[in-house]
């Protein structure tokens, strides 16, 4: 017997959005276009189709409760260029119609934005109608009584607003008052409890099991979904590969390797690296050297050796901020005697950092990346914590994500370093061109707020 699925799917969601944006984008073309010399309506249609195939291929409507908002936005990013592009496709082919640059920027502008707006109120809506009215909900169990499945089961506890409601564990292994009873009872509790999602520990079953799983979901109209228990290799991106038709899996590769978004990557780095010594380094330098020696003797830059990319050695640059001295392996601490006035006001605004865009200049940094570390830093943490080389495989940054989440400054424990090292990896592991985007931004407004941590 199939259980059909009612009312608690998003069903209509992603049909209505999909109109939304059709009308938007027609009503948007009349309006603007409708006087250009060119069949409107053949003109709309062609718009609405390549609106829709550039959204089946950029699976830009594959949206979920579990969906962050910064992919969200990325989507959108990614279907405006590709659309962009069509929208301008149009006019070689059509002799009479006027080409306004003008009018199909504004015409994207105002597509994206009004879509974007759209886009994020109805799931911002749904997140709140499961929260407030406590509807549109997917019920869940778990095969398995593991770590990992604990650590779900918390998960839909405390994210409400993905819309999860956790019936229950079975298991064969192991006894515990939250087991509902063993595999067997499962198939009469999915049925009777209408439940939507099978949670599957691989750590649990056995291949008979398995198969026996998989033939009752399909039998009855159950989703179902694995816990994989080794957490260190899953945890990262992975690939499907075929060899014929044998499937293996495999790790991805960072986005960052890629030639294309290392090109993308490096674009961004000289544009705004020249915006910065042009227009900012150009008539402050001047005034900060003058400061900073009436303040201390020695020289207005500070270059140290810090490891790179593949860790290979390059020159760091600052704005001197201390006075000589012969430790400059140990990093600076709170109420630093070393430290000069004119020091601390840089230190307390990040200015000192700002010579480092001559590195992102010259290739030696990118504007966002993990932070290059002392080479005593390096040495003692590099042999104590698990993945901290990871951090050498792509360019250090002046600002990194590990920064805007608070782990920047003094190193007082070893936790501190392991949170900086988990931001740093998560970066080079999720890299979006979004995602630097937002750390410039939360940089920006941290030096405008005042960094307790930046001393």
């Amino acid at each position: 017997m199939t259980t059909s699925k009612i009312g608690r799917y998003s069903k209509y969601i992603r049909p209505i959005s999909v109109l939304m944006d059709l009308i938007v984008l027609s009503l948007l073309s009349y309006f603007l276009f409708r006087n250009f010399n060119l069949n409107i309506f053949y003109y709309i249609i062609y718009l609405n189709i390549g609106w829709i195939l550039t959204a089946v291929f950029l699976k830009f409507y594959s949206i979920y409760r579990f969906t962050k908002t910064i992919e969200i936005i990325s989507k959108i990013m990614k279907q405006g260029v590709i659309f962009l592009l069509i929208v301008i496709a149009f006019f070689p082919f059509s002799n009479q119609a006027v080409f306004s640059t003008d009018r199909i920027v504004l015409f994207i502008v105002c597509s994206l934005v009004l879509i974007t707006i759209s886009k994020l109120f109805l799931f911002y809506c749904l997140k709140t109608y499961r929260l407030v009215v406590g509807s549109n909900f997917r019920f869940a169990v778990i095969v398995g009584y593991t770590p990992e499945s604990i650590q779900l089961k918390e998960l839909f506890e405390t994210k409400k607003e993905y819309g999860y409601q956790f019936l229950g564990y079975f298991s064969d292994k192991k006894t515990n008052q939250e087991i509902k009873g063993n595999l067997q009872d499962l198939k009469t509790f999915a049925i009777t409890n209408h439940v939507d999602e099978i949670y599957c520990s691989l750590n649990e079953v056995s291949n008979v099991q398995l198969k026996d799983l998989l033939e009752f979901a399909d039998e009855n109209n159950k989703t179902i979904k694995f816990i994989p228990d080794t957490k260190e290799i899953f945890s990262k991106n992975l690939k499907i590969d075929y060899y014929d038709f044998f499937p293996v899996l495999s790790l991805k590769d960072t986005l960052l390797n890629e030639p294309v978004i290392k090109t993308l990557k490096r674009f961004f780095d000289i544009v705004f690296s020249l915006i910065v010594i042009v227009g900012i380094l150009s008539w402050l330098a001047p005034l900060l050297a003058i400061l900073i020696k009436l303040e201390s003797r020695g020289p207005v830059l500070f270059k140290q050796g810090r490891p790179g990319i593949d860790e290979k050695q390059f020159y760091c640059y600052k704005f001197r901020s201390m006075r000589m001295n012969g430790a400059t392996e140990t990093e600076a601490l709170k109420n630093d005697p070393r430290v000069t006035k004119i020091g601390k006001l840089m230190r307390k605004s990040s200015i000192d950092e700002m010579p480092q865009f001559v590195n992102v200049l010259l290739g030696e940094m990118s504007v966002v990346g993990p932070r290059p570390h002392l080479w005593s830093q390096n040495k003692i943490y590099g042999r104590k914590i698990k993945k901290y080389m990871v951090r050498h495989y792509v360019k250090p940054g002046i600002t990194g994500l590990a920064q805007v989440s608070g782990y920047r400054g003094e190193i007082e424990t070893e936790k501190d370093m392991i949170n900086r090292i988990k931001m740093d990896v998560f970066y080079i592991e999720n890299w979006s061109l979004i995602l630097d985007l937002k750390i410039v931004y939360l940089t920006v407004i941290n030096i405008l707020k005042g960094d307790k941590k930046a001393y």
